[in-house]
């Protein structure tokens, strides 16, 4: 019988799938009472990232940004329309095309996810030294070289 020695060591793939799915499960639980989820959350951030110019992007933009399936971000941005959270239009120079805007509502809802999202991450990256560690910062600078990778 092979005992837990004789097993090789997790793939780092693995562990970033686990890792990101308690993550993800942790984001649901605090931004709840918010009326938001890890996903209408990193998509609402990501339109407030993309849009600060003043530009309205639209969805096929906000999905490559976010890194996100089309068809994800067009259910997830529905959701925050009904929500108030964004506002979505059609683009008069591509009918097919849907422009997208965050709300002043949808920039308070983000605030207020923010400052939830940072206290958990500090939970989180205790182990590590809390947020603003070297040991943090190195990590968050590894994942994104690796984001750009992919």
């Amino acid at each position: 019988m092979p005992t837990h020695a004789d097993r090789p060591p997790p793939s780092t793939g693995y562990l970033l799938w686990r890792l990101a799915i308690r993550w993800r499960a942790v984001l649901d639980r605090g931004l709840a009472p918010l009326g938001l989820t890890s996903a209408q959350y990193g998509v609402l951030a990501s339109l407030y990232g993309l849009s600060r110019g003043g530009g309205q992007p639209s969805q096929r933009e906000l999905a490559d940004f976010a890194g996100l399936e089309p068809m994800q971000v067009s259910k997830v941005t529905r959701m925050l329309d009904r929500a108030g959270l964004v506002e979505r239009a059609s683009n008069p120079v591509d009918t097919r095309a849907v422009q997208l805007r965050i709300t002043d509502r949808g920039v308070q809802a983000l605030t207020a996810g923010r400052k939830m999202v940072l206290k958990l991450e500090d939970q989180r990256l205790a182990p590590l030294g809390g947020r603003q560690s070297d040991q943090s910062i190195q990590l968050r600078d590894t994942l994104l070289m690796l984001l750009r990778h992919i």
